[in-house]
């Protein structure tokens, strides 16, 4: 049984046989985050991994169905949070996931620095606008905009939060793949590992993955692109395998 609340509805996560609570109202999960869920190096059998900007906790729990490690969500957004939280407990997953209501800002002094082997993160992709132009939700304004979170809070967080040799991945878009270098450098984060996603064949790369380790020594891997939709409009059999487990 699930308590849902307002406009909320229960959503299947097909391939990990799981539900998760979502709300129009909100931010709700989008693709982005499921490639980030299943491009990430994680440790099968045990570890210690943590989500940042976790929205309401998709991320950890996809995590859940490929790690038996302990995972840990951060989001600042408390009705976010709160639906996070239910969603874990409804999936019988509260020995494995935990949400922390906080800033991610302040996460590395509250758990401690370089605990973790994994670092994941889906930052929000845009700098903030003017007022006129940001969008009215606050809840989709703080999502998608640097409001309370810029993308150099975030890396300075996962860095400071993974241990030395451990892995921090990424999602973000293709236009500030400079920035998400520069400022993984300045951090002490070595990109090692980089996958286009595009929506279609022939069109630019909408998408960007980007996995790093601390101290680690340079040398770049480019993944094979990832292709969304194919000429018919419909899921590449790549997508479909991630989002449905169908081969």
């Amino acid at each position: 049984m699930v308590n849902l609340k307002e406009d909320e509805r229960l959503d299947y996560l097909l391939a990990e046989d799981l539900r998760i609570i979502q709300s129009p109202s909100v931010f709700a999960f989008s693709l982005d985050a499921v490639l980030l869920a299943r491009f990430v190096y994680v440790p099968i059998q045990k570890g210690n991994l943590i989500d940042l900007c976790s929205g309401n906790g998709v991320i950890p729990l996809f995590l859940s169905a490929r790690t038996k490690g302990q995972i840990t969500g951060v989001e600042i957004q408390e009705r976010l949070y709160d639906m996070a939280v239910r969603s874990i407990e409804y999936n019988g997953l509260q020995n494995q996931l935990q949400m922390i209501h906080g800033d991610i800002k302040e996460i590395p002094k509250r758990l401690g620095y370089g605990k973790f082997d994994v670092v994941t993160c889906n930052p929000p992709y845009f700098p903030t606008p003017s007022k006129e132009e940001i969008n009215p939700n606050e809840h989709l304004a703080i999502a998608r905009h640097e409001i309370l979170c810029t993308l150099e809070d975030a890396v300075k967080a996962s860095s400071q939060l993974v241990k030395q040799g451990g892995k921090v991945a990424f999602v973000h878009r293709p236009g500030r793949l400079m920035d998400i270098i520069t400022l993984m450098r300045e951090y002490r984060l070595e990109p090692k590992r980089i996958q286009f996603v595009y929506p279609k064949k022939g069109k630019e790369a909408n998408t960007l993955l980007v996995e790093a380790i601390k101290d680690g020594s340079p040398d770049l891997k480019i993944s094979p692109p990832l292709i969304v939709y194919n000429e018919e409009d419909e899921y590449t059999p790549e997508i479909r395998e991630i989002l449905y487990g169908e081969s």
